[in-house]
C-alpha cells in the first residue's frame, strides 16, 4: 500500500511542493520572493536535469527490481535445490518481512544520526553478499536451509535500512519543491518493478536454474550500489547527541508523529487504508477462485490489471496535484481506492468479471497517487532532523497494521462471507477518510504549512 508502502514556512498555506525554493533548497524561512521565484523555475526544470537525482532513480530502479526478483527466485531455491516443505518455504516470507517490525523504529532513529547515502551504499553491498553466497554454496553442494534463511534474514535487515534512509535521502537531494515529482519518478520504479521483478525472476530461474537467477539478483544490487557511489552532491555531517539512549530517540520518535496535528491525521488514515485493504487483498484469489470459479490463468490476468492504474498514476501524479492540490489529492486518493474496492464484490461470471477489472484499475491508480501524496507532504511538514524517525514510525504503523487487516479478512470471509466482507473492507477505506477530514487537512487545497514543525536550528 502506502508504502510500497504510505512522508515551512510559516505564515503560507502554499503547498510547499509546488510553490517553494530558491536555488538552493528552501529551508524553512524561505521569502515568498524566493517562493515565486521557484514556482516559475520548477515548471521549467524537471528533476531528469539533475545528474545526481537520474543516478538516484537509476540505483533505486535496479534495487526496487532485485528486491522483486528475490520474491520469487528464493521460495524456488529453496524448493529446486533443497526440496523445502510448504512450511519451510513459508518461514522465508516471515523473515523477508519480520525485520521492519522488530527493526524499523530503532533504525529511524539510529539513520537520523547518520548520512544516507553511506547507509543505502552499505545496504546495497550487504544485499549482494547475502545473496551472493547462496550460488556459491549451491556451486560446491553446501548449501542448506539454515544458510538460505541466514542470508534472507540479513537481506531483509538490510533492507529495512535502505528504505529508511532512501525515504529520507530524497528531501536532502532535491529542493522540497520537486518532492512530490521525485516521489511519482521513484514510484513508477515501484510499478514497474512489481509488474516485471516476479516475471523476471521466474523465467530467470526457468532459463538458468535458481542459483544462476540469484547472482543476476546479487548484481542488481552492485550496480545499484555503483549509480549511488556516482552522485557527487554531499551530505552534511549529521548531528548525533551521544547523551540520548535508543529508546528517548524512538519515543520522540512517536511523540513527533502523534502530536503533530498533520502527521497524525496522514498517519492514522494511511493506517487504516493499509488495514482494510489487506483484509481485502487476503481473500481476493479465493473469492475469483471459489466463488467465481476462475482458472489460475484467469485470476493472474485479471489481477495483473491494477497494476496498470499504478503505473499510470506513477506518470501522472504531479500534474493532477499541481492542478487540484496536495491536501485534496490526498482525500480523493482515498475515497478513489474505496470505490474501487467497492466495485469488486459486484464480480461475476462473464461480462460481469469488469467490475473487478474496473475496481482494480481505480483502485490501483488511487493507491499509487496517494502513496506519492503522502509521502511528498510527509516530507515537507518534518523537519530534517526527525525525517528517518518520522519515516520509520509511520512505516512501522502501516506494516504493523496489514497482518492484523489480513487475519480478520479472512474470519469475516468465513463467518459472513466472501461478497459482505469485500463490501466492509471498501466500505471502510472509504470511512478512512475521517481522519483526515476532521483534521486541518479537511477542508484545505493545499497543506497548510503554517501548521508545520519548524526545522530545528
Amino acid at each position: 500500500m502506502v508504502e510500497h508502502a504510505i512522508h515551512e514556512s510559516p505564515p503560507s498555506r502554499l503547498v510547499i511542493s509546488f510553490h517553494g525554493g530558491s536555488p538552493a533548497r528552501p529551508g524553512p524561512a524561505a521569502s515568498r520572493s524566493d517562493r515565486a521565484e521557484g514556482s516559475v523555475r520548477i515548471r521549467r526544470n524537471s528533476l531528469w536535469g539533475d545528474r545526481d537525482f537520474r543516478h538516484l532513480w537509476v540505483a533505486d530502479g535496479l534495487s526496487q527490481i532485485g528486491t522483486r526478483i528475490s520474491f520469487v527466485a528464493l521460495p524456488l531455491l529453496a524448493l529446486t535445490e533443497l526440496n523445502a516443505s510448504a512450511f519451510q518455504v513459508s518461514v522465508l516470507v516471515v523473515l523477508e518481512t519480520a525485520a521492519f517490525l522488530v527493526l524499523g523504529l530503532p533504525v529511524g532513529a539510529w539513520c537520523d544520526g547518520w548520512r544516507n547515502r553511506p547507509v543505502l551504499l552499505i545496504a546495497d553491498v550487504g544485499r549482494a553478499v547475502a545473496l551472493g553466497s547462496l550460488p556459491v554454496a549451491a556451486a560446491f553442494g553446501a548449501l542448506t536451509l539454515g544458510h538460505l534463511y541466514a542470508a534472507v534474514a540479513v537481506t531483509g535487515v538490510l533492507t529495512v535500512f535502505f528504505d529508511v534512509a532512501h525515504q529520507t535521502y530524497l528531501p536532502r537531494l532535491v529542493e522540497r519543491a520537486h518532492l512530490v515529482e521525485g516521489n511519482s519518478k521513484l514510484q513508477m520504479n515501484i510499478s514497474i518493478a512489481e509488474v516485471s521483478g516476479p516475471a523476471a525472476g521466474g523465467l530467470l530461474v526457468q532459463w538458468l536454474t535458481a542459483p544462476l537467477a540469484i547472482v543476476v539478483d546479487a548484481l542488481s544490487f552492485v550496480w545499484s550500489a555503483a549509480w549511488l557511489r556516482s552522485i557527487k552532491r554531499t551530505e552534511p555531517r549529521r548531528e548525533r547527541r551521544t547523551d540520548r539512549r535508543l529508546i528517548s530517540e524512538i519515543q520522540e520518535g512517536l511523540r513527533f508523529v502523534f502530536t503533530h496535528r498533520l502527521l497524525r491525521a496522514i498517519a492514522c488514515s494511511g493506517a487504516s487504508v493499509v488495514f482494510f485493504q489487506a483484509g481485502s487483498v487476503a481473500i481476493t484469489v479465493t473469492f475469483l477462485t471459489v466463488d467465481i470459479g476462475l482458472t489460475p490463468g484467469e485470476v493472474g490476468a485479471l489481477t495483473s490489471v491494477g497494476p496498470l492504474g499504478a503505473v499510470a498514476a506513477a506518470l501522472t501524479t504531479g500534474a493532477i496535484a499541481r492542478r487540484i492540490g496536495q491536501a485534496r489529492l490526498v482525500r480523493m486518493a482515498i475515497i478513489g481506492i474505496g470505490a474501487g474496492m467497492l466495485l469488486v464484490p459486484l464480480t461475476g461470471p462473464g461480462r460481469h468479471l469488469t467490475w473487478f477489472a474496473v475496481g482494480g484499475l481505480i483502485s490501483g491508480f488511487s493507491l499509487v497517487a496517494l502513496n506519492i501524496a503522502e509521502v511528498s507532504s510527509r516530507q515537507a511538514l518534518c523537519p530534517d532532523h526527525m525525517m528517518s524517525r518520522m519515516n520509520a514510525t509511520i512505516r512501522f504503523m502501516f506494516r504493523a497494521t496489514a497482518p492484523f487487516g489480513a487475519l480478520l479478512g479472512g474470519v469475516s470471509a468465513t463467518q459472513l462471507g466472501m461478497r459482505p466482507t469485500l463490501w466492509i473492507t471498501g466500505a471502510g477505506v472509504l470511512l478512512s477518510s475521517a481522519w483526515l477530514l476532521s483534521s486541518p487537512l479537511g477542508q484545505v487545497r493545499d497543506l497548510p504549512l503554517d501548521q508545520a514543525s519548524p526545522a530545528r536550528p
